[in-house]
């Protein structure tokens, strides 16, 4: 059997048990347990089981678990409660200042936890409320707190990042590094968006009533800062000074969120075991996932599918652009209908030798993949912060009015994806500066 009827065998297989509902994890597997004994026999099934050990005994997907378990004790601390109120009375006189706020804390949180339905979940309970109480348009409100909540996939610690790194065989700390500058700039992005609609239309973020808040109550109020700087600065301090790695790091984010938990007094065993149980099923989804892709893809490998898509490539005498351009659009079209951890691990190896191929930067491409990933978050029928903000929405706000508030925001992620696109250095430079920094 040819490599290219196997290649298209595979995958029209995945698109049909895709389609059909089953889990991803159990598509992969299957179709991975079925070629194999189809093409070699039943004996090759003992590459499933190298495959599977290869996934266990890696110390780059160690880190998952301990980033989960760090986020869902935070997430229950009260630090986010407290934050919130911080930028409510920082924010308050500026055009649309508690969506600039929201974000604001999306970005801290993104920097503290790497989770994107924490930062969803907490704003749709805290801010969105808030913002309708004070009067702020609905689909203003509503993509705001969906598209910062994104800012969680690119800004490090992100567990999406780990899992690129872990597949593309690239450092987690260039990765993270990679991530700081993107992530700030589409924050500055959606900000700058919502000030400007609020200047032009005051009616969308009516401001806050005149009565007055003291310096003296918005200077105590920074104290919440206190605790969240901590623990950015121990995770990602211990990663760029070299003294520990990733992995390592994730282990002292995780104390630094109990002990945080501790000085709130929310260090209860009752939110220790939800949250733990919240890390078990996280953890075990990824690494379901990340079994049945990689079983999957050395059977695709195997079968020689990664050179016939070359050479298919190299046939063809076209720009290299176009063809980075072509992933992207895949990307972005898969990201309609899979997670993107399911993406990751499906395309990732089969994108990389292109990558290589054309001379293309891994860190960039990993970068731009993680803009489309932050897309395929809002962007229906099946973006993540979509469902998370269904459950807290109030009576007669549906989800069609969500569906027209990301649109906005949307088009700032394009945005930035073309601006990365232009001047790959904007991505490149921190990486490659702390790079320096340690070999020296």
């Amino acid at each position: 059997m040819s490599s290219g009827l196997v290649l298209s065998l595979m995958f029209a297989s995945l698109l049909l048990l895709l389609l059909s509902g089953m889990p991803l994890a159990f598509v992969l597997i299957t179709l991975a347990v079925v070629f194999t004994v189809v093409l070699w026999g039943s004996d090759a099934l003992v590459l499933s089981v190298l495959q599977t050990y290869d996934v266990m005994t890696s110390d780059v997907l160690l880190a998952i678990p301990l980033y989960v378990l760090m986020a869902s004790v935070l997430q229950r601390s009260g630090i986010i409660d407290a934050l919130y109120r911080a930028m409510e009375l920082w924010f308050r006189r500026l055009p649309g200042g508690l969506a600039v706020g929201t974000v604001a804390i999306c970005t801290v949180m993104a920097a503290m936890t790497g989770i994107v339905g924490a930062a969803v979940a907490a704003m749709g309970i805290l801010a969105l409320p808030s913002m309708l109480r004070r009067g702020y348009d609905e689909k203003l409100a509503l993509g705001t707190i969906c598209a910062g909540g994104t800012l969680g996939i690119l800004i490090p610690p992100s567990i999406i990042t780990i899992v690129y790194a872990a597949t593309a065989q690239v450092s987690v700390g260039k990765m993270f590094a990679a991530g700081i500058v993107p992530g700030m700039v589409l924050a500055g992005l959606y900000m700058s968006y919502i000030v400007i609609r609020a200047m032009l239309n005051p009616d969308l973020a009516p401001r806050a009533a005149s009565d007055e808040v003291s310096l003296m109550e918005r200077l105590a109020s920074l104290k919440s800062l206190i605790l969240p700087t901590l623990i950015v600065f121990s995770v990602l301090g211990s990663i760029y000074t070299g003294i520990a790695t990733p992995t390592e790091a994730a282990a002292v984010g995780v104390l630094g969120a109990l002990v945080s938990a501790a000085l709130q007094g929310t260090c209860t065993p009752a939110n220790l075991g939800a949250a733990a149980m919240d890390t078990l099923r996280v953890t075990t989804m990824i690494m379901w996932i990340t079994i049945g892709a990689k079983i999957f893809v050395s059977i695709f490998t195997g079968t020689g599918g990664a050179d016939s898509l070359l050479s298919f490539i190299d046939n063809l005498e076209v720009n290299r652009w176009l063809v980075l351009l072509a992933m992207m659009s895949i990307l972005v079209f898969l990201g309609l209908f899979l997670d993107e951890i399911g993406i990751i691990l499906l395309c990732v190896p089969v994108f990389m030798p292109i990558i290589h191929a054309f001379g293309f930067d891994p860190i960039w491409f990993g970068v731009l993949f993680l803009i489309t990933a932050q897309m395929a978050y809002i962007t229906p029928p099946f973006g993540y912060t979509l469902f998370y903000i269904k459950g807290v929405l109030p009576e007669g706000i549906g989800m069609g009015t969500v569906y027209r508030a990301i649109l906005p925001f949307l088009g700032l992620q394009i945005s930035a994806l073309v601006l990365f696109l232009l001047f790959p250095d904007l991505v490149t430079w921190l990486p490659d500066q702390l790079s320096q920094r340690l070999t020296h």
